[in-house]
């Protein structure tokens, strides 16, 4: 069953640092066999305001044990992810994805 990361990004400071990590992690999700299906802010608003400053990235697995593969990649935790320090507020989480029966 696939699995997801959803990230919500509020992005105040894309320093050089932050360019490196965008490139840098999605080389890593592309070695765990994630796909991006959302990388990027709003096209339109539909609704609320809680998504209006927010980057939302969802990134799909294939299963939950690469996801985690992923997040838990020594190079993504000491050598990625702190490249983002000072460049926003971020929330992750992990899901997986609904059955493909599910009406």
């Amino acid at each position: 069953m696939s699995a997801y990361i959803l990230a919500l990004c509020k992005v105040t400071n894309p320093h050089e640092d932050f360019k490196k990590y965008s490139a840098r992690s999605a080389e890593l999700v592309h070695k765990h066999g994630g796909t991006y299906i959302v990388r990027g802010p709003k096209k339109r608003l539909i609704k609320g305001e809680l998504l209006d400053d927010q980057v939302v990235i969802i990134i799909q697995f294939p299963n939950f044990a690469q996801l985690e593969e992923f997040v838990d990649d020594p190079e993504y935790v000491n050598e990625v992810a702190p490249l983002r320090e000072g460049s926003g507020v971020y929330h992750f989480a992990a899901y997986e994805g609904a059955p493909l029966n599910m009406q």
